[in-house]
């Protein structure tokens, strides 16, 4: 996939825009699950299926978010200074931005429509409602961990870039490798390897993942058709993996750091990067001027704005959206929050002044 004249890179782009996308699908499954229950006895029925798929095998946003800021950080020449000064403000503005803009209309339609984001008006209820906006404890906001994770992320990049302007890829291998234990035994096994490996332990695995995995030249990670077979492989193991551990009533979630979507995620990033490969003549892919390239550089230009408001607008549509059946009610609430958040973003992104603290790249 080749470079556009503004010299982003499509299929970066493009694992953006997916992962985004994944976010907002799982969010929906979060609240949606609850319908696929009863079709799991006497075995999982493909209603069952769908619901585990969607909220397992579709687990990768957060990782491609993480491996995407390695591949477009690391390696790089810049001091400490330049990168916090440039990073930091690019996270820290929208979080605080839609924190409080998201967090007054939840309030507002609260007071007058009902809503239950927060069930007490005095000040003091409302200060600590807010509270829990910015520490990802209210309802409709605990997606907001995820700006911790990044920013606590972003302070140690500065560490392993200086280390990966230094050494060679075999060296980010052997990193990769004590962090794929902890993928294995950490998140997956849930026990504890019996030497300490903190320092590999995810997410910052994840970032030296995505610098290795868009420089690296060696072959089988630049075929298509093994990035293909590992997302293909990975996915058959997570639902075989969700299916047997889990029973009537309850779901059972692989952590997002597992092994087993660590190795899908690695996989699809493999794919996105390798797809020309195989050869397949696709205008709408080829053509930078296309509708599909436009829209999913839109969407990865917004991806970070839109992470921060999609979940009130999926607490908002959850309530009037009636249910006629689990796949129509995902479907409707996916096409919502991503038109919803996707609409906002471009309007505010129009207005001076306010476009440099919604979250637009």
């Amino acid at each position: 996939m080749a470079v556009s004249k503004s010299k982003r890179i499509f299929y970066l782009d493009a694992l953006r825009a997916v992962a985004i996308l994944t976010v907002v699908v799982v969010h929906v499954y979060a609240v949606t699950r609850i319908h696929a229950i009863p079709y799991f006895e006497p075995g999982p029925g493909f209603r069952w299926l769908f619901s585990q798929f969607t909220g397992n095998n579709l687990r990768i946003g957060v990782n491609l978010f993480l491996m995407l800021a390695g591949a477009l950080s690391l390696g790089r020449e810049w001091t400490i200074k330049e990168f916090l000064g440039k990073r930091i403000p690019r996270i820290v503005e929208p979080f605080v931005f839609w924190g409080l803009v998201s967090g007054t209309i939840a309030v507002i339609i609260s007071y007058f429509f009902g809503y239950k984001f927060i069930f007490a008006f005095d000040i003091n209820s409302i200060l600590y409602f807010f509270y829990g906006v910015f520490m990802a404890k209210s309802p409709g906001f605990l997606a907001n961990w995820f700006f911790w994770m990044i920013l606590g992320t972003y302070l140690i990049m500065p560490i392993f870039n200086k280390w990966l302007q230094h050494a060679d890829l075999k060296e980010a291998e052997y990193f990769l490798a004590f962090w794929l234990i902890t993928c294995l035994f950490t998140f997956t096994l849930n026990i504890d390897f019996p030497i300490k490996l903190s320092y590999f332990v995810s997410p910052i695995g994840l970032v030296v993942a995505g610098y290795y995995l868009r420089h690296t030249q060696r072959k089988i990670l630049n075929n298509p058709y093994f990035a293909l077979a590992l997302t293909l492989l990975s996915a058959f193991i997570i639902m075989g993996i969700v299916t047997y551990l889990s029973s009537p009533g309850k779901f059972y979630t692989l952590n997002r750091y597992s092994l087993p979507i660590t190795l899908e995620v690695i996989g699809v990033f493999l794919l996105f990067k390798n797809f020309n490969k195989f050869g397949l003549d696709l205008g709408f892919i080829r053509n930078e001027n296309s509708l599909f390239r436009k829209s999913v550089s839109l969407i990865a230009k917004y991806s970070y704005g839109i992470y921060l408001i999609q979940g009130l607008f999926l607490c908002i549509y959850l309530k009037i959206v009636p249910y006629y059946g689990i796949y129509s009610l995902m479907l409707i609430l996916f096409v919502l929050v991503v038109l919803s958040s996707m609409i906002t973003m471009h309007v505010l992104n129009k207005v001076k002044y306010v476009n440099r603290f919604i979250g637009s790249k």
